[in-house]
């Protein structure tokens, strides 16, 4: 594969931690890249402040011994703890370190109602520039199902780019782990309930016929996005399903017993790193699976970067004449 140099892992302080970790560094082995481990404590009660030294170690053998648990050969490992709020230290590592890809483990676990993502999780997919794997807990050391959702818009250049990227990494990880890809696309006739309600004063046969050159078109682009990549080598299946589509992610995910999503996230919005978009952030929150989201070329994330030490030369002013 080698399309990542550099890859950040961010452990959860769970026992999901391990299982996660093991395939992070399968995946850094897979493309000979360079794995980073965090780990990042919240800042002690300023009333406590000799606890932060505390912390920090026990930080530093929690990740001993976590990077203990896995068969690193072959993986260069870099140990890292940090204290603040756990987003903005990990999103700030990303972008200090110039890292390819975040991958971390699902805060929760998902089914029957639970949640699967958390606040840390939400606020990575929604504002860290590089590609976020969040990772659900399973006993399978690889992706025996991929789906990757694409919306092909050949007249938007930014929406054409992303979609690219999602079948790039869709298909590198199919072939890489000889799994099954699902390539989705939903489409639907803009405000067909009411040019079927007798109000637009179309007939049936014609609104038939919007439908009709609507799903042709769709259709189209979708094959002329696919026929750029290479998937001699994969078994893949391509879907064009009409309907919502945060609705045919999640039910094509659940229907097709997909162990990863590949799709992106930012919605064509003029407030950069804010917006996941109405669908994506629907389809995440249906979804039980491991997700890799993606942003567009070119996405500026909010969050500041760590602040300069100040000198102490500038911390003690000017000197009194």
């Amino acid at each position: 594969m080698k399309r990542f140099r550099k890859i950040l892992f961010v452990a959860n302080s769970s026992k999901e931690d391990s299982q996660a970790l093991a395939r992070a560094v399968r995946f850094a082995r897979a493309n000979k890249a360079a794995l980073t481990v965090v780990s990042v404590q919240r800042e002690p009660e300023r009333h406590m402040p000799d606890l932060q030294d505390v912390f920090r170690q026990y930080q530093k053998q929690r990740l001993e011994k976590l990077r203990r648990a896995v068969d690193a050969e072959g993986v260069r490992i870099t140990l890292k703890t940090m204290t603040g709020i756990a987003f903005l230290e990990v999103i700030r590592e990303v972008v200090a370190g110039k890292y390819d890809l975040l991958m971390k483990p699902a805060e929760g676990r998902g089914g029957l109602g639970r949640r699967l993502f958390g606040s840390t999780d939400w606020n990575l997919i929604r504002k860290c520039p590089c590609p976020v794997w969040i990772i659900k807990a399973s006993k399978r050391e690889k992706c025996l199902r991929i789906l990757a959702a694409v919306d092909p818009a050949p007249r938007d250049k930014v929406n054409d780019d992303l979609n690219k990227r999602i079948l790039s990494l869709a298909t590198s990880l199919a072939r890489e782990e000889q799994s099954r890809l699902h390539i989705v696309h939903a489409w639907s006739v803009p405000r067909e309930a009411f040019l079927r309600s007798g109000r637009s004063r179309l007939t049936p046969n014609e609104v038939n016929c919007f439908a009709r050159e609507t799903r042709a078109a769709h259709k189209k682009w979708l094959h002329e996005l696919v026929e750029k990549f290479d998937l001699a080598e994969i078994a893949t299946k391509v879907h064009l399903l009409k309907g919502d589509p945060a609705d045919v992610i999640a039910g094509l995910a659940k229907k097709t017993s997909a162990d990863l999503v590949v799709m992106g996230t930012v919605a064509r919005t003029g407030i950069q790193g804010f917006l996941i978009g109405n669908t994506a952030e629907k389809a995440l929150r249906e979804l039980n699976c491991s997700v890799l989201t993606v942003k567009p070329k070119g996405f500026a994330t909010p969050v500041r970067p760590r602040r300069k030490a100040k000198s102490k030369k500038k911390r003690a002013g000017k000197k009194v004449a």
